[in-house]
């Protein structure tokens, strides 16, 4: 399948198009910035050069990858927020009806689920549990607000046109520290992360893809893509309250195993990413999870996500090395 990857530059980008052309996918990057997977620099912004990429390189899909995100705030007047991630969306699944592509997926986040009261902490049921019906919806930024917008955006187009959509809203996959947690920071962050919101890298490509190829069965649906989480619906109250005593009785070893790194377990858990819908719908459940962590702990090995302090997105970085020259 001929397939426009938007973002390719990207951290999911150079993870993705590697695996889809290893599928048997013939893969046309496109973003602002070059890179080892990127084939057109452009905008997602700019319709009339969708249109031609669409029709020059035969498109039969679209995985629209690209976006401004959370960091680009403090860079970025909400305007430029609306023209790529709203209107970018647009133009690209359009464009994808116009050329008759039969399936579009639409990379979005679980950060437009944390309105005020989630990032305040938990709720007085305990930690709040986010599945895909998770309401109501409040994103607490022009990031959250404008990938709802596409979202709606594109299951519109979906009900006109009847192109198959999956939105995937990911959870945590970057490798660089968080702009917010200073205690416990680092590997140790990711490491405890992985127990209800994050994900790695290769899990979300790996999602993509099997998304990809099961989308004319899934229609229009959203999923939450995260690790699988060790903890049920009735684990919410005690999570908020004595998170470590609930991780203890699903890892034994948990506390001993995270003492040899000098690390910490989380003392509360206040909310928890739920994916098994994905694993229902299209089959896809990630390989990598806390257990992975302690698994390699116990065994002298590599974590199993990807940790570097210095990451920098290749457009900061490109934009970085002009004001320098």
């Amino acid at each position: 399948m001929r397939v426009l990857l938007t973002g390719s530059s990207g951290w999911l980008g150079r993870t993705l198009a590697p695996l889809l052309v290893e599928h048997g996918h013939r893969i046309t990057g496109l973003d602002v910035v070059p890179g080892a997977h990127t084939d057109v620099i452009g905008t997602v912004a700019d319709r009339a050069l969708i249109e031609r990429v669409m029709g020059e390189h035969g498109i039969e899909a679209v995985i629209h990858g690209g976006a401004l995100h959370k960091p680009d705030i403090v860079r970025y007047p909400r305007q430029a927020f609306v023209d790529v991630n709203v209107t970018g969306t647009l133009n690209l699944i359009e464009a994808a009806v116009a050329a008759g592509n039969d399936r579009f997926l639409f990379t979005s986040t679980t950060s437009l689920m944390v309105r005020a009261d989630v990032r305040a902490g938990a709720s007085v049921k305990g930690a709040w549990w986010m599945d895909e019906d998770f309401a109501p919806v409040e994103p607490r930024n022009i990031y959250g607000i404008t990938k709802l917008a596409a979202e709606q955006a594109v299951k519109l187009v979906h009900r006109e046109h009847g192109i198959n959509v999956a939105i995937l809203r990911t959870g945590r996959f970057f490798p660089e520290d968080d702009d917010t947690h200073a205690t416990p920071s680092g590997e140790n962050l990711k490491a405890n992360e992985l127990l209800n919101r994050r994900l790695t890298v290769e899990d979300a490509a790996g999602a993509h893809l099997a998304a990809l190829e099961a989308a004319p069965q899934i229609g229009c649906d959203t999923f939450i893509l995260s690790a699988p989480p060790p903890f049920a619906r009735e684990d919410a109250e005690e999570l908020a309250r004595d998170a470590r005593a609930v991780i203890a009785r699903q890892y034994p070893d948990a506390a001993a195993l995270y003492a040899t790194k000098g690390w910490v377990l989380p003392d509360i858990i206040d909310r928890v990413y739920d994916p098994s819908r994905a694993e229902r719908r299209f089959g896809w459940r990630a390989k990598s999870d806390f257990g992975s962590v302690l698994a390699a702990l116990r065994d002298g090995t590599d974590l199993p996500f990807a940790h570097d302090p210095d990451y920098t997105s290749p457009i900061i970085a490109q934009e970085r090395d002009a004001c320098m020259c």
